[in-house]
């Protein structure tokens, strides 16, 4: 089987990433070949700058500066981790990727969705996962969620109406692209959002090779 990039997304405090651990441990019980990651991060300098943008610190960060650090984490990223394990056949599950980018550094801050797109596409080579499992909550829930398991990092921390306009992008791309993204829904207990996740993943394990192991747009592909 050729691999497969899956990734997670959905508003923060929505759950993404336990059910991808819990994929993970599915996928492990089948004994398929995978790896998790995630974004921003995923490699030793991938992380330096995951510590730039989450540190509360840095609060005077502007926009255009914060884009350009999550393309840079992720250029590095795929070019170190995803491409190389799609190319030995593995499953891919990263936890956030280019779709986070446009929800919270374009419409969540009000840059160009368009010029957020195609500094990634830049930045990956137009690498898309052929499936995003969006899991979605009402921000005030989420948010709710992250106050109790420790309080937030410096983009947790922003105001309710920036974690709103999160969700409403999340929710939109997922209506321009229905073939690629599931959406779920995140006040369903954790086990419900799992057999979700599962009966899907089941779907695509068993299209094997019909499948592309990702989405190339205007780039180039392995």
């Amino acid at each position: 089987m050729s691999g497969l990039f899956i990734t997670f997304e959905g508003p923060d405090g929505a759950g993404k990433s336990t059910q991808l651990r819990l994929l993970a441990n599915h996928l492990d019980s089948l004994g398929i070949a995978y790896i998790t990651t995630r974004e921003p991060g995923g490699t030793p300098i991938s992380d330096k700058i995951r510590a730039l943008l989450l540190d509360p610190e840095n609060s005077a960060m502007a926009p255009k500066t914060e884009a350009f650090l999550y393309a840079a984490s992720r250029a590095q990223h795929v070019e170190e981790v995803i491409r190389p394990a799609l190319a030995r056949g593995k499953v891919v599950l990263c936890d956030r990727y280019i779709d986070a980018s446009i929800a919270y550094q374009a419409v969540g801050l009000g840059l160009s969705p368009k010029m957020i797109r195609r500094w990634s596409e830049e930045a990956t080579d137009g690498l898309w996962p052929v499936r995003t499992f969006l899991i979605d909550i009402p921000p005030d829930q989420g948010l709710t969620r992250i106050q109790s398991r420790g309080g937030p990092d410096r983009i947790e921390g922003r105001d309710l109406s920036y974690h709103s306009r999160v969700r409403e992008t999340f929710l939109a791309l997922a209506s321009q692209e229905p073939n690629r993204f599931v959406v779920l829904d995140g006040t369903k207990t954790i086990q419900e959002i799992a057999d979700q996740v599962r009966h899907e993943m089941q779907t695509l394990l068993n299209l094997g090779n019909s499948e592309k192991n990702a989405t190339v747009r205007g780039g180039k592909s392995d």
